[in-house]
């Protein structure tokens, strides 16, 4: 998926974020900073653009009605979608849900979009780390979009990053804290966690 010229597009919520508006390079200090250096250091003969586009609080509705502008209008050769714990998250803090059905419709309406520009697609599956706020009740709200999640990335995705299952086999022989405090935002070494399985996909 690395490509000359190519541009990658690295979308989702506050996880993805990371504080990117108040840094220069709009990269924020998590993930997505660490896939683009990747990449500047080891294939620096590619040119290849990284944007980050999180935006902290989002839900999956608020990707389809951005979808246009901050993803399809950079012109994207690869995309990365990390989204759905807040679609969980406000149903717990605002009383406001969002059922399984309208996460998979919204999924589904910008992943077929992403296709139909043409561009590889990268899907990683939103966690809840047993930890901080993650309750048994957040766990019964997010297995079934991330179910309904694995059946459209089957249908649209290049590749899957199974993020909730990964920390949670993580969790087993560390301490979840090592991972995240809260549940559900990243430490810096959950943040190489996903930036690692990104790279493997991307070399692959």
């Amino acid at each position: 998926m690395l490509s000359k010229d190519g541009v990658l597009v690295i979308q989702g919520d506050s996880i993805t974020d990371a504080g990117r508006f108040g840094d220069p390079e709009q990269l924020g200090v998590g993930y997505s900073r660490m896939v683009a250096k990747y990449i500047d250091n080891f294939y620096p003969e590619l040119s290849m653009k990284v944007y980050n586009k999180g935006i902290s609080g989002n839900r999956s509705k608020d990707l389809v009605a951005r979808w246009q502008e901050d993803t399809l209008d950079l012109k994207p050769t690869v995309v990365t979608i990390l989204i759905g714990i807040n679609d969980t998250w406000r149903a717990f803090d605002s009383n406001d849900p969002t059922t399984v059905e309208e996460y998979a419709a919204n999924c589904e309406n910008i992943m077929k979009r992403t296709k139909d520009a043409g561009a590889s697609l990268i899907i990683i599956e939103p966690f809840a780390v047993p930890t901080g706020v993650v309750t048994d009740a957040w766990r019964a709200d997010l297995e079934p979009k991330i179910h309904a999640l694995r059946k459209l990335a089957l249908k649209y995705a290049d590749a899957y990053i199974p993020m909730d299952g990964i920390f949670y086999n993580l969790s087993v022989n560390a301490a979840p804290e090592v991972w995240t405090a809260d549940g559900v935002h990243p430490s810096y070494a959950g943040h190489r966690i996903i930036a690692k399985e990104i790279i493997k996909v991307l070399e692959g």
